[in-house]
């Protein structure tokens, strides 16, 4: 139905649904009703749905929204698909780790506005640092440690059981820290990501 719209004509209406069916991983569901489906396989049907007319753009507001995680790694892969094919992407995302699987480019904005602009690895390297040490505490234990450790990078990030620090050798100055007496119950350190660079960006505060 959805390609009559397009002035396909059914036999090709017909083909392309079942090459779409495949693409999607739904042939086996081809005889059900929509309304029957979880949400990752009304989601998949929706994108191979607005595929029938075979466009060159394809725009998606937050396609992943409410998926599992499974669901989300099974769209992520027909996307990553789609752009390889030659379909060029238009995603709006909350999700900076789905933008940083999917997206070539990036525009982050706030309230509005764009506040910045370019690759994945462009805007980590510009807006955040190379690794971040992330320090838990128990509770009562975070205060006095944020202070000690405060000095030892230019940038930290204060959450309600632990603290970020943002620094090019993770392992450089967790033992800067515990040479301080920083005794944290966990540490983790990891690279930057996007969302690193969003809240730099945007700050932590809601916004309505």
């Amino acid at each position: 139905m959805y390609g009559r719209y397009f002035g396909i004509s059914r036999a090709e209406c017909r083909r392309r649904a079942a090459e779409l069916l495949e693409f999607a991983r739904l042939v086996e569901k081809a005889d059900a009703k929509v309304e029957t489906q979880s949400g990752g396989m009304t989601r998949r049907l929706t994108i191979a749905r607005s595929l029938i007319s075979e466009p060159d753009l394809l725009l998606l507001d937050e396609p992943t929204t409410g998926l599992d995680p499974q669901a989300r790694h099974v769209l992520w892969d027909r996307l990553f698909r789609l752009k390889h094919n030659g379909v060029t992407l238009v995603v709006s995302t909350h999700y900076m780790d789905e933008a940083e699987q999917l997206c070539d480019r990036l525009v982050v904005m706030d309230g509005g506005r764009i506040v910045a602009q370019g690759s994945p690895a462009e805007l980590i390297a510009e807006h955040s640092s190379r690794e971040v040490l992330e320090l838990r505490f128990l509770p009562g234990t975070q205060d006095s440690a944020e202070a000690a450790v405060t000095p030892l990078v230019d940038r930290i990030e204060v959450l309600p059981d632990r603290l970020l620090l943002y620094t090019d050798d993770g392992d450089v100055t967790l033992s800067q820290a515990q040479a301080l007496g920083v005794g944290p119950a966990t540490t983790l350190v990891r690279r930057s990501i996007l969302e690193d660079v969003f809240l730099r960006l945007t700050g932590r505060s809601l916004i309505d």
